[in-house]
């Protein structure tokens, strides 16, 4: 895992359906992906060994197929597919479809997390145990 943090920005105006993010992020744990459909596109029809993935609208809307049964996802909703379950990504709208696709396997290791009230604080604890911050002044 790289030290640091990285970034980069979506881009669907760009000419690819699929834009692995993982890659440009240096992300090794998760992949993490861009996918645009413009009108009556749609992917292939896949499935997982041990992947699970989790699809995010973030424009139009998609046509999520699973196991040959349609299901709508809108914009801002989020959906999970198991790994086993066959599944196809399509545009049925008018307007083009911009989401993200996250996907891993594995189980989730769970809060490690460590909060600090002070950033001259060098002892962290658990995040339930350090209140928020108080907002910023107007």
């Amino acid at each position: 895992m790289e030290t640091g943090t990285s970034r980069t920005k979506l881009d669907p105006d760009g000419e690819e359906r699929f834009v692995s993010l993982r890659r440009a992020l240096g992300v090794t744990s998760f992949g993490i992906n861009q996918l645009v459909l413009e009108p009556r596109q749609r992917g292939r029809i896949h499935r997982h060994e041990r992947q699970e993935e989790v699809y995010f609208v973030l424009e139009g809307t998609l046509t999520l197929v699973v196991e040959g049964e349609e299901q709508t996802v809108e914009r801002g909703e989020l959906v999970r597919v198991a790994p086993e379950v066959r599944r196809q990504l399509v545009n049925r709208g008018p307007e083009r479809l911009v989401m993200v696709a996250l996907g891993g396997d594995g189980e989730h290791a769970g809060r490690d997390g460590e909060a600090f009230t002070d950033w001259d604080d060098e002892q962290g604890a658990p995040p339930r145990d350090v209140p928020l911050p108080n907002d910023l002044p107007g």
